[in-house]
């Protein structure tokens, strides 16, 4: 049985394993090669600070980088919808769409993780 985090791990592997398969598409142009490189640089680190979420050593070193994972898949979120508006790729490319719900919604998750820890961690603190 696999666990959240595993399967959440999983995702971020997947929708940067789409970002990689968007390149060779979007990288023609100067502007595509630009707003890839940012994108690229974004989605990755969004994957590696999840991991390091995972490990974090206190609930806030992991409500720390939840946070750095959000503001990272909101910047990513910003560049897939800047290729989606600007039609660097044909809007119904089917790894465009992929990637652009994948991000607002591992968004939306991180976002609610980041919500429970914190509220967690208030009541934990009141309790002593």
């Amino acid at each position: 049985m696999t666990s959240f985090s595993d399967g959440m791990s999983d995702r971020f592997l997947m929708f940067v394993v789409n970002l990689i398969k968007l390149e060779r598409k979007i990288c023609k142009t100067y502007a595509g090669r630009h707003i890839y490189g940012q994108l690229f640089r974004s989605g990755t680190s969004a994957g590696a600070n999840y991991e390091e979420a995972r490990a974090g050593e206190s609930t806030a070193d992991f409500i720390h980088k939840m946070q750095i994972v959000l503001k990272e898949l909101r910047e990513s979120h910003f560049w897939i919808r800047l290729i989606y508006a600007a039609k660097l790729v044909p809007p119904e490319d089917e790894t465009l769409i992929l990637i652009l719900r994948e991000s607002k919604e591992l968004a939306n998750i991180t976002a609610k993780s980041v919500v429970t820890a914190k509220s967690k961690m208030v009541k934990n603190l009141g309790k002593t």
